[in-house]
């Protein structure tokens, strides 16, 4: 039976709040696209959402400016609602220089990136909750409009486990390599897993617990989820569904048919700037595009694989690629906190993206493909 939202707080709406939360559910309900809720600083705003949320039942993406606002409200709505997922989708870096290229200074500049593991994390919990359940809350900044994984590849690549089930050492420990596991025996990490024998330990990368799969030979015998620091068992479950480890994971197939399209289009390109007198692009771009397929076809994977996303994909030039919004169902409702700051900045992210990759797609570092690896207009 579907989870229901429940609102646990120790104080009932007061004045206005009351009037605000039916007026503005009914108006869901009613089908209108936009309504406002107006409030001074800690006049109980977020409350007011959450009480229209447990009233109108529908899944809920609240987008905020800002990294800080973001946990403030996170934190708020999972006091709201211990019961229900809620889930934290920003940026995961704490440190962000963007791959670019200055062509009056001849100047190329790597990406270079710090990441935050817990937010990887978080970013990885919201997106398999969106694609377990309906009782889900993402508090989220502009970085829900960036590219992501495709929801449809994503759900193409998870290993379901039950006690009872047969288990293929060699086959199975091969998918979960794919899913972008690493198998380390010796510690186990987020998104790695181990075997000892007839126990295999999974560390799955979006939560805080891991996985304890004990054989009987070729079966599933007990599957436990305990704490990875001290081992002690959290309880017995007849079955689990392992997600990816990484939001861009594709079945072996519709990478081998994205590396033929990449190929080609490598090929039109690199044409391209040969006749064009420009030798020194044609090799930049075929020495680095070469060096990523042979990445892409040994291990499914590359850095910045997500420039490939629209051939990895399937999609059409210009189609806009799978972001957060993606994962949510149709009836999903959407709260923009500070809307007079932050409908203005998702406005600004198309055009600076584009600029930047412009240059490097115009000086042979990257296909021209990669400008549809983009955040939504």
């Amino acid at each position: 039976m579907p989870r229901k939202f429940q609102v646990v707080a120790d104080y009932e709406p007061a004045g206005d709040q009351g009037e605000a939360i039916e007026l503005l559910a009914a108006g869901i309900e009613s089908g209108f696209e936009r309504q406002t809720l107006k409030g001074v600083t800690g006049s109980g705003k977020t409350f007011t959402m959450a009480k229209i949320i447990e009233k109108v039942q529908r899944p809920t993406l609240v987008l905020s400016h800002n990294k800080t606002l973001a946990a403030q409200l996170f934190r708020e709505f999972k006091s709201f609602f211990p019961n229900n997922a809620v889930g934290y989708f920003v940026s995961t870096y704490d440190y962000y220089q963007p791959e670019a290229y200055v062509p009056g200074k001849d100047l190329y500049i790597e990406k270079e990136t710090s990441i935050n593991d817990e937010i990887e994390r978080l970013r990885l919990y919201a997106t398999v909750a969106l694609m377990e359940r309906r009782d889900v809350i993402i508090v989220a900044t502009v970085s829900s409009i960036y590219g992501l994984g495709n929801p449809s590849s994503l759900s193409d690549m998870v290993k379901h486990f039950a006690v009872g089930q047969k288990f293929d050492h060699k086959k199975d420990l091969e998918q979960m390599v794919r899913m972008q596991y690493d198998r380390n025996d010796m510690v186990l990490q987020r998104g790695a897993f181990r075997v000892r024998g007839d126990v295999i330990e999974i560390y799955p990368s979006y939560l805080e617990i891991a996985m304890r799969v004990r054989l009987n030979w070729d079966e599933v015998e007990l599957l436990e989820w305990f704490e990875p620091l001290t081992g002690d068992l959290i309880e017995r479950v007849p079955s689990f569904t392992l997600y990816p480890a990484k939001q861009f994971v594709l079945p072996p197939e519709q990478v081998k048919e994205a590396i033929g399209v990449i190929r080609k289009e490598l090929a039109e390109r690199h044409q391209y700037f040969v006749d064009s007198g420009k030798p020194l692009e044609a090799e930049r771009l075929k020495t680095r595009v070469e060096y990523d397929l042979e990445m892409l076809q040994e291990l499914g994977y590359c850095s910045g694989i997500e420039n490939y996303s629209r051939p990895l994909g399937k999609r059409e030039e210009g189609e806009p690629p799978p972001v957060l919004l993606n994962y949510f169902p149709r009836d999903f409702l959407t709260f923009i906190d500070e809307s007079h700051v932050t409908i203005p900045q998702i406005g600004a992210m198309y055009e600076g993206d584009r600029s930047r990759k412009l240059n490097l797609v115009n000086y042979g570092f990257r296909l021209p493909s990669a400008l549809d690896n983009r955040p939504l207009k």
